[in-house]
């Protein structure tokens, strides 16, 4: 599954990725230095493919919206995804050691530096959504509907929700229905934020957002299932972490459920469902598409 030739999306995302970590330097800039600001810099600027702000900026070209008008949505969804990635690697949590190919904020920093830092970078991203500046186009009822929905996506009945049921999980074999409502919420909750909350303040209508919910959840599910195979035949160089840490953790996977062929197989398909809800699309849309076979193809 290759993305069309006449779509370059390495350049694509090269160019949003610059435009969301420019803002991020200027959010938290090396001057700020304390050891709080030092710990969110370092798990902030570690790397990463920026996928949620991505897709918030593709959502609103879509719509044939300004992606100015979205850059801060962006970021701070980028933000929120770095807090969850923060406690999700403590000793209570995953216990992980190496993120993105370096050692993980608490074992950086100690681990009530990293729980600070995580708590930090999510005031952070509600205080960049409340934001006048870099939204001044756009009407203040589409801003209470993003930072709703962006609430909404991060919170119990979302992101901390899904971990929680992940937590819940481990240890037990739980049904296929169950394991994609617990990574609905816990992974593709903040990617349909992301992809919903772009085209609101790109001013798409209702039908378009319901289109691209539709996509973002297929997606959503799509980036998870390549996750659970990539633990299982990934090459941790690569990706900056170690595989295989799902089964030793015995946490329920696609793999697991379905086995290793048949779950490329249901990551082809979701993605294929992805593409169709974007027929109605013009080549505005190319970028989400393009993405869309990235997460599927992807090797870390």
């Amino acid at each position: 599954m290759e993305s069309p030739p006449l779509f370059d999306l390495k350049a694509y995302l090269q160019s949003k990725q610059q435009q969301v970590n420019d803002w991020l330097v200027r959010l938290l800039p090396p001057a700020a230095s304390s050891r709080i600001a030092d710990a969110m810099r370092y798990s902030v600027m570690a790397g990463g493919k920026r996928l949620r702000p991505v897709l918030c900026l593709a959502a609103t070209e879509a719509v044939g919206g300004r992606t100015e008008d979205a850059l801060n949505t962006a970021v701070a969804l980028e933000l929120i995804h770095t807090y969850s990635l923060i406690h999700d690697d403590l000793p209570a949590m995953d216990d992980d050691v190496l993120r993105r190919g370096k050692p993980t904020c608490h074992v950086a920093f100690d681990e009530a530096t990293a729980i600070l830092s995580g708590d930090a970078l999510l005031t952070l991203a509600f205080q960049l959504l409340a934001s006048p500046n870099g939204t001044t186009g756009v009407p203040a009822d589409r801003l209470l509907q993003v930072i709703h929905a962006v609430a909404a996506a991060a919170g119990y009945e979302g992101m901390i929700g899904g971990q929680m049921a992940d937590i819940a999980a481990e240890g037990n074999r739980i049904a296929l229905s169950r394991l994609e409502q617990l990574h609905l919420m816990k992974t593709g909750a903040l990617i349909n934020a992301a992809i919903t909350t772009g085209a609101i303040l790109g001013g798409g209508t209702a039908e378009q957002i319901r289109h691209l919910e539709e996509y973002a959840q297929n997606i959503g599910l799509a980036f998870q299932v390549t996750d659970d195979i990539l633990n299982v035949e990934g090459d941790p160089a690569i990706m900056g972490k170690a595989v295989g840490t799902e089964e030793s953790r015995q946490k329920t996977t696609y793999p697991a459920l379905l086995g290793l062929a048949e779950s490329k197989e249901y990551s082809s398909q979701l993605v294929e469902n992805a593409l169709t809800a974007l027929q109605s699309f013009d080549q505005k849309a190319d970028p989400l598409r393009a993405i869309a076979r990235y997460i599927h193809d992807r090797n870390r």
